[in-house]
């Protein structure tokens, strides 16, 4: 039987991908206790935290399959799948990042962070974090100009993503000053390559979030 015409425009992969967008945005509360919890020595939950993270990545994955599993045929798209697909990767590492740094951080208990390193740590935390929860805005405006194509939709979109690209740099900036105190304080090798990886794997959350706005931009492109 013939699908009836309407229903091709029915469907909106852009549902699933603000789901998805959602789904990573609700792991920043987490994330950001895990770390607090985590320089406090009275910590008793970092692992609850890190569960919860690691429990919020699988159902985004999930997620992630359906949108890639079913996208219901015959359902017209304003862009190429495979467009989709690669920002829908990007938006997902955003999430896996999160999950990968709050793991390194659990490998070595202690010394932990140095005291020293904690306000910058903590600011760089805050700062992946504001380009997280800008994703699922991301989303919502992209669906919003595809629906009608609007320019001044088009153009806020941009502007989200400029935003993000802001907040990535400012988080690079403080990833550079941190690796900058480590290699110039009096600390022990494992202890200086356990810093320095964990600052880059933090930088990643907004690099991939970075990622996923330049692509949404190329969608976006007239």
């Amino acid at each position: 039987m013939r699908m009836p015409f309407v229903t091709m425009f029915l469907a909106s992969p852009f549902d699933g991908l603000e789901e998805h967008a959602k789904k990573v945005k609700q792991c920043t509360g987490a994330f950001q206790d895990a770390f607090a919890c985590h320089l406090s020595t009275k910590c008793v939950n970092f692992e609850e935290h890190r569960r919860y993270v690691r429990h919020l990545e699988n159902e985004a994955d999930a997620i992630k399959r359906r949108i890639r599993g079913h996208l219901p045929k015959g359902t017209l798209l304003p862009v190429d799948k495979f467009e989709l697909f690669r920002y829908l990767r990007q938006q997902d590492k955003v999430i896996d990042a999160v999950q990968h740094s709050l793991d390194w951080l659990s490998y070595r208990d202690d010394p932990g962070i140095p005291p020293s390193l904690q306000p910058d740590f903590l600011r760089l935390v805050q700062a992946v974090v504001r380009t997280i929860n800008e994703l699922d805005h991301i989303v919502i405006g992209a669906r919003e100009y595809f629906r009608g194509f609007q320019e001044q939709k088009r153009i806020e979109v941009k502007r989200i993503i400029h935003q993000v690209r802001l907040m990535e740099h400012e988080a690079d900036l403080v990833e550079d000053a941190i690796k900058r105190r480590i290699f110039n304080m009096d600390l022990d090798p494992v202890t200086v390559y356990h810093m320095t990886r964990l600052a880059e794997i933090i930088g990643y959350i907004a690099d991939h979030a970075e990622n996923a706005g330049d692509m949404m931009r190329a969608m976006i492109a007239r």
